[in-house]
Formats: C-alpha cells, structure tokens, sequence
C-alpha cells in the first residue's frame, strides 16, 4: 500500500505551504489542504485539496487560493477595516469586495505569476457563479464589479470572460457615478486607510450613503478643532508653524502615512453644513456630539445579543462546494427520491391550476361598448327596440408575490426530513416560477458544533458571563428570489452534502428572511418555514437562560404577526410548531410535507380574501396530519 510520502502532489503542497507562509509574511501560519471550500482563520489557511493526478486546473486553483489568502493577511489590517466597513448590507458588501480587490492587486502589480494564478482562480468563480449568462444590469451583482473595477484599473489586466461580463454590464453605472473617487483610490492603493475613505465616498456616490452609518474621522476631526482653541494664546508666527503642522498631521490610525489622503476626498453640501455647526458648538463651549450607539442586533428583541458577529456568514450554496461535487449531490437527491416524485409533481400541479384559475380574466357584461355579448342577442331579436349589450374583458386582482422558503439545516433534520424538503423546495419552485410568482429558497443552521471560533473567543477573553448567542451563524441562499430555477437546481443538492447540518438558532434565521424579503418591491409577501423543533445550540444555552432561543423566536414571530407586512407560515416535522407561530401545520412523516406545503400556499393565493381565515376556523392551519 503506497504510503503519504508516494503521493506525487505532497512535494508540491510542501512547497505552496512555503509559498503561502512566505507570501504573507508569516513563517508560523498553518496551511492545510482540505476537501472543504477554501477559507482562513486567525492562524491557518484552508486551501483545495490537490489530488494524485495533479490536474492543471486544480494545481492553478490552489495557487490563486494560496496568493489571495497570504496577499490578504500581509496587506490587510482588520482594525483599520473595521473602523471604516460601513453598516448596511450592500454598502458593507461593495467596501469588502474593493478591499479584497486592493489586497490582491498590490500584489499582481509587483509579481506576475501572482497576477496568473489570481486570474485562473478569478476565472473559475465567475464560471461557478455564471456571471458569463448575465443578460441585463438588473442580474449583475454590483459589489463584484466595484473589485473588478478596481482591479482592472490598478493591475491593467484583461479580465477573464464572466468577469469581463459584470464589469461591461455595470462599469458605466460606475464610471458614471464615481470617476473621480475611483481612480483616487486606485492611486492610495499602499495606505489602507485612505483607501477605505475613498471606497466610502464611492458607496456614497452609488445610492448608498445611508448604509454608510457614522463618518469615523468626523469625532476625532472635531477633538482636534476644540483642542486648537482651548490652546494658550501663541504669536502669530509660532500659530501659523502649529496651525501648518496639525493640518499636515491628520488623525488616523495609520499615522503620517494618511497625510495625502485628505486631498482626495470629496465633501458633500451636508458634509459642510454639518462642519459648520460642529465649529459653532465649539465655539460656545459645548461638548462634541456623543457618538450613537450601535443599533441592536435584533429589532424584535432589544436585549438579545451576541457575543460576537464577526465569523457570522451569508452565503451562497454555489460557495459551499465544487460544481462537480453539487452536480453529485443533486444526483443522489434525485435518486433518493425517485419514488415521491410523482405524488409530489401531482400536487404542484394541483397548486398551478389554482393559481392559473386565480389569474383567469372576467367580463363585464351589459356595457355600453366592447366585444358583442352574442349570448344576449336573443332580447334584440324578440323586441328591436332594446340596445345591443356589450361585454369587457378584465384582468381579476392579482398581487405581485414573492414567497421565501426557510428551510431549518439542522442535524436532527438529516436524513430523509432534509431530503423531503429540498425536493418539496425544488417543485415548489419550478411551480411558482411557471406562475409569475418569485420565489426564494434559503437555509439556516451553524458553521460548526459547539460554539465554533465565537466561543474560542469566548474563552480567550475570561468567559464573561451571559454573553448571549455563542456559536458562528451560517444563512445560506439557495436560491434568490430573481434567479432562475434552472440556475439553482443544482444548489438544493447542497442539502445532501455531509457535515452541513449542525445546529438551529431560528430566531435569527427568521428575522434575516423577513428582512430580506421587506427589501423586496413586490406587493405580497409570505414566508413559510419548514422546522423540526425548537431553536436548540448546545454553547449558547450552557451559559445562558435555558430559553434564551426560544424567546427570542417567539419575540421575532410576534413582531412579524404584529406588523402583518409578512404572511408568515410553518410546516413543523414530527413536533409540534403550532406553539411558536399562529399559523402552522404539523405533519407525522415526512412524506406528507409536499401535501402540506402546497395545501398551504393555496389556501393564501385562494380568490376569497377570506378563505384562509375560514380554513383556520375549522382547524386547518394547526390540524395534525396524521
């Protein structure tokens, strides 16, 4: 039996780990290769396993994995992205993606097999992800253009082919927008910190200043003017020489190096109105403004809390896996559940002709012009005298929809319960899609068992009491709600792949979904939930109250049942869920769940606006279906 030392890729691994540790400047770094997406921690790097055969594609794969981690940890400071990541979602993501883009370009510029194996591994993204298939800007997602735009301008490299697509579908938008901030920030690629002032004013001039939250330079900016003139009176030279050094010397974590950066900012009229009060305040005495507090991590909840979100993650399912290993995966789901597929396929086609039939147009009989009504000509032939009638189409009340299905990927759920959901979630899909309704298939569970990096963390801190969620949350986005099914077919496979399921923390889940789905424009919202029990992590609950999850879910369900912008449903497997959420379904084997999911939806999109509260009246929304 051939031992480790024959594998053929082992001297090549031993020289990437080098590479890597070399690269970013780190002789202790752990480098391990491993079958699990790539990633990096706080001391290691998890590169893609390399296989005996050593295949180009992987071997090119592994090195840009390897340059980008080691570019990121040698050029990246998180303190100084910390203070300037802004707070909102999109805003965070498009700062993220040009820091990302600032890290690896310092390093294409200087070496050009760095700028090789990032391009290889640049391209297998974007084919992973289909940017290539992008028709239109509306598809093409905009944080990846504001890296690829900044990637582009600072390395002058052409951009592998799907790559190239994002940035001909939005690089106007972002030429357009913010021209000069773009190649300003391009030029302070080497200070980190006038980087990220830069990429702000970028988000800014994009829509998206609202998410900016606070200006971190605006508190200590205002320290310094209160300091000047609370000093002892000068001459006018000796002044001048104080006033000349505190501009040159701007406050800033990354000291002298920043002193160029102020130049290249651009100020908005609010900005400067803004100034001009803060100068007024301190002109008569009062304090600076404290600076707000940060908003709570749960609206429905202000006392809940984390104890860190920082190895929180959103993620797409294409991200979590290889698409040679999804298409495996879809594969084995498909044959799981060969045998359910035409009990199931029956049922969504119950569902499509109820909507089809809540779609179908009416007429309006007796008016005075249209189309002629033939079916009442009789009354013109028995009296001449009586005016022909007339009839008119007209399209019947349908809401724009979405619905968003929440899918619990905890461990109980393994095995055939997960199975049945991802096959019901592929159906239910399809369906919905061939009726003009949108629809978003998302999971939630945790990055690992036992409190993961947040409780190491924890720990290393002296273990502060009550520090409230204690585990790495993992919100996964199988497929958004504008994508095609066909795109995401693969995803739900994902669902199969061993070592996902691990543990629930619901409450947080449902509040992400409900916040995903009040961002959307369509009129009528629903959100159905498919769990098997109650919020259970086994780190969070060891040092907190033993119902702190489970408050905190019925604190979220409450809030969303108060405020009636959501239609919120659950299908519960095997326990009972009709304690948490008013309307809810619990089913006994899991092969009912189709059945379930459908009746439900049905019940919503009834033409009687009142149907679903009579169903509830007579048991429906909370029978158990034995």
């Amino acid at each position: 039996m051939p031992t480790r030392s024959d594998n053929p890729a082992e001297p090549f691994k031993k020289a990437l780990t080098e590479t890597t540790r070399a690269l970013a400047n780190e002789p202790d770094l752990t480098v391990t290769f491993s079958v699990d997406p790539p990633g990096m921690a706080n001391d290691s790097v998890r590169l893609p396993q390399i296989s005996r055969a050593m295949s180009r594609a992987e071997v090119m794969l592994a090195r840009g994995a390897s340059d980008a981690y080691a570019l990121r940890r040698r050029f990246h400071d998180p303190a100084a992205a910390a203070r300037y990541r802004p707070q909102g979602e999109t805003a965070r993501a498009i700062f993220d993606a040009m820091e990302t883009a600032r890290c690896e370009s310092l390093g294409a510029r200087a070496m050009p097999g760095v700028a090789a194996n990032l391009d290889a591994r640049l391209a297998d993204e974007a084919a992973r992800k289909g940017y290539a298939e992008l028709r239109g800007p509306d598809e093409a997602p905009l944080p990846e253009a504001a890296g690829l735009m900044v990637r582009a301008l600072a390395t002058g490299r052409p951009l592998p082919e799907g790559a190239r697509r994002v940035l001909e579908l939005l690089g106007p938008r972002l030429e357009a927008s913010s021209p000069e901030a773009l190649r300003a920030a391009v030029a302070a690629l080497d200070d980190q910190a006038a980087f990220a002032r830069l990429a702000r004013q970028v988000i800014a001039d994009l829509g998206y200043g609202e998410e900016l939250g606070e200006d971190p330079d605006q508190g200590e900016d205002e320290d310094d003017e209160q300091s000047q003139e609370d000093s002892p009176d000068q001459d006018q030279e000796g002044g001048q020489e104080q006033a000349d050094q505190d501009q040159d010397d701007a406050p800033d974590e990354q000291g002298a190096e920043d002193r160029a950066a102020p130049s290249a900012e651009v100020s908005s009229e609010e900005d400067d109105d803004a100034d001009l009060n803060d100068e007024a305040a301190a002109e008569d005495g009062e304090p600076p403004a404290e600076p707000q507090a940060p908003p709570p991590l749960s609206e429905a909840d202000p006392l809940y809390k984390a104890f860190t979100t920082a190895f929180d993650e959103v993620i797409d399912a294409a991200d979590l896996a290889e698409p040679a290993e999804l298409t495996r995966l879809r594969g084995y789901l498909d044959q799981q559940l060969a045998p359910l597929r035409g009990a199931v396929g029956r049922l969504a086609n119950r569902l499509q002709r109820r909507l089809q039939a809540r779609q179908n147009r009416s007429w309006l009989f007796d008016q005075e012009e249209g189309a002629l009504d033939a079916a009442r000509l009789a009354r013109v032939v028995a009296n001449p005298t009586t005016p022909l009638s007339f009839k008119v189409e007209k399209d019947a009340e349908f809401r724009d929809t979405i619905v968003t299905l929440l899918i619990d990927n905890s461990g109980s759920m393994r095995g055939r319960p997960i199975s049945i959901a991802a096959i019901c979630a592929d159906i239910l899909a399809r369906t919905l899609e061939r009726c003009q309704v949108k629809v978003e298939v998302l999971g939630f569970t945790t990055r690992a068992w036992k409190g993961g990096q947040s409780r190491e963390e924890w720990l290393r801190v002296g273990r502060p009491g009550q520090p409230g969620r204690l585990n790495d949350l993992r919100h996964i986005v199988y497929k958004s709600a504008d994508a095609p099914w066909r795109r995401a077919r693969a995803n739900l496979g994902l669902m199969m792949k061993e070592g996902l399921l691990k543990e629930n923390i619901d409450g947080e889940a449902v509040e992400w979904a409900a916040r995903r789905l009040l961002a959307r424009p369509e009129q009528r919202k629903i959100l159905m939930v498919i769990s098997d029990g109650a919020p259970v992590d086994d780190s969070t609950l060891s040092v907190n109250p033993s119902n702190y999850l489970e408050k905190h879910l019925r604190d979220v369900i409450a809030m969303i049942e108060r405020r009636r912008q959501i239609e919120l449903l659950a299908i519960g497997i095997g326990h009972d869920v009709t304690r948490y959420y008013q309307r809810a379904v619990t089913i006994t084997d899991v092969e009912q769940l189709g059945g379930a999911m459908t009746e439900q939806l049905a019940a919503l999109f009834e033409a009687d606006p009142h149907a679903a509260a009579r169903a509830q009246r007579r048991g429906a929304p909370r029978r158990r279906i034995a």
